[in-house]
């Protein structure tokens, strides 16, 4: 018997075939006696609908708002009816759905009111997804003669009022994470619980970032000490190469926690990055798992992974992105330019995604989201006019349409060739490399490419490198 965290994505909550699919699933493991977590993401869409509902009020839109309710409303209401049909059941979720789409509609009349749209207000309205879709399922394994019941994450998961990212509170989580679920599994009840919301100590709603249930999940699976962690989406496992674009990418069996760490930060979309944080003491396996094909084995992540010598096991890519460049022949041994420069970036609230800086010290380029280009180039040169004016600095400028590629694998640590290969790979087909990074960890070599060829770019280095040429 072991206790299991399963945590679904939006797609594996979907539509009603979905939902019947990891109804299965959940109670399948129920029945043979493991103790079973559901963690469960808002449908797919749905929080991007009601992100764009409230930000269209915000803005004096009051038509998308009410269609938004609209929208939402039928189609909850269509899977409730199509899942569960005359079942008592639909009468309480269906009073449940009026109700959380009502107050999503009365926040978002009054940010049409007030012309905008706080990071606190936003959290109570992203919020409503992940409660409906666990109060679906639980009626949905109730039907099915399963005892389970849903669990608000604000009741288990304090968090810091970072609005929109935020950061957990360790002690008292595990405290109300044990108390809450701990009970309800020893008397064999499935608990549901909503992911990506949490809660403050004194109950304001929070969330934890976009994919937070991921995170979600390894919380509860680090609070209860849990055998295993199962993030299931609609894909095998981690894969190699994101599939849409090398149709030849196959499942990764076995990945360390740094790998895959390095994965999520550099684009790969299966794991959330924070997610293996909470489970990487208690050294707790994650598996990511298809909902759609449970019988397939997926990854499974660890701390450690061996006999990978000399081996590139994935490569992904990051887009819509810029390269700043800060460049002068006055700042050779000028000290604290670099300083300046990111603390400059720092006060946009800017995320640095990679940096390369000349020998010589001549020019500094680090690579941000295309978005905050501008509002940084501009407090770049605010920061440094006595250098731009006296001409220690010559130029600060941008380059749009850039896309870094990054190499992944702890079997690059300490191989020689592997960097030879990569590039080779690039240049037999002309593609030109703009910057180079490889982090201390020696787990990943990253490549700055033109937008045009980054497609080109992962096909070529998967081809080459990963599968060996074939």
């Amino acid at each position: 018997m072991s206790a299991l965290v399963m945590k679904y994505g939006g797609t594996s909550v979907g539509d009603a075939s979905a939902f019947a699919q990891v109804k299965d699933i959940v109670s399948g493991h129920a029945k043979s006696g493991d103790r079973v977590i559901a963690v469960v993401s808002a449908m797919s869409g749905v929080t991007d609908d009601l992100t764009r509902g409230i930000i269209g009020a915000a803005a004096g839109d009051e038509e998308t708002y009410h269609k938004v309710c609209q929208s939402l409303r039928k189609r909850h209401l269509d899977l409730i009816t199509e899942l569960l049909g005359n079942d008592l059941a639909c009468d309480s979720l269906i009073s449940t759905l009026d109700s959380l789409i009502s107050e999503y509609e009365r926040l978002c009349a009054s940010v049409y009111v007030l012309g905008e749209v706080t990071p606190r207000t936003m959290d109570a309205a992203l919020s409503r997804g992940e409660r409906l879709s666990a109060r679906i399922l639980v009626a949905l394994l109730q039907q099915n003669g399963m005892r389970s019941e849903a669990i608000d994450a604000t009741e288990l998961i304090v968090t810091d009022a970072t609005f929109g990212n935020a950061a957990p509170i360790a002690q008292p989580t595990r405290e109300r994470i044990a108390s809450h679920l701990a009970p309800l599994l020893d008397a064999d009840v499935i608990p549901v619980v909503t992911g990506f919301i949490a809660a403050t100590d004194d109950g304001v709603t929070t969330t934890l970032g976009r994919g937070g249930s991921d995170y979600t999940a390894a919380i509860i699976g680090d609070a209860l000490n849990v055998d295993a962690v199962w993030i299931f989406t609609d894909v095998d496992g981690v894969m190699t190469a994101d599939p849409r674009i090398v149709p030849n990418a196959r499942v990764i069996p076995v990945i360390s926690y740094t790998e895959v760490g390095e994965l999520a930060y550099f684009g790969a979309k299966v794991l959330h990055p924070r997610t293996i944080r909470p489970v990487i003491e208690r050294e707790i396996p994650v598996w990511v798992k298809n909902t759609f094909h449970p019988d397939q084995p997926g990854t499974r992540i660890v701390r450690d992974v061996t006999n990978t010598h000399g081996t590139v096991k994935a490569v992904t890519m990051i887009t819509d992105l810029s390269m700043v460049t800060v460049a002068g022949r006055g700042m050779v041994g000028v000290p604290g330019i670099a300083g300046r420069t990111f603390s400059a970036v720092a006060r946009e609230k800017t995320s640095v995604l990679m940096i390369s800086q000349a020998s010589s010290e001549q020019s500094i380029c680090f690579i941000i989201p295309t978005a905050g280009t501008e509002a940084v180039v501009r407090a770049l040169q605010e920061e440094m006019t006595r250098e731009l004016s006296r001409r220690d600095i010559d130029r600060i400028w941008s380059d749009d349409g850039i896309v870094i590629i990054s190499a992944i694998g702890t079997g690059m640590r300490g191989t020689p060739g592997i960097s030879a290969r990569i590039f080779g790979a690039l240049g037999s087909v002309g593609i030109n490399v703009i910057a180079i990074a490889q982090g201390s960890s020696e787990c990943s070599i990253s490549l700055v490419v033109d937008a045009s060829d980054a497609t080109r770019a992962v096909q070529q280095i998967h081809k080459e490198v990963i599968n060996h040429g074939k």
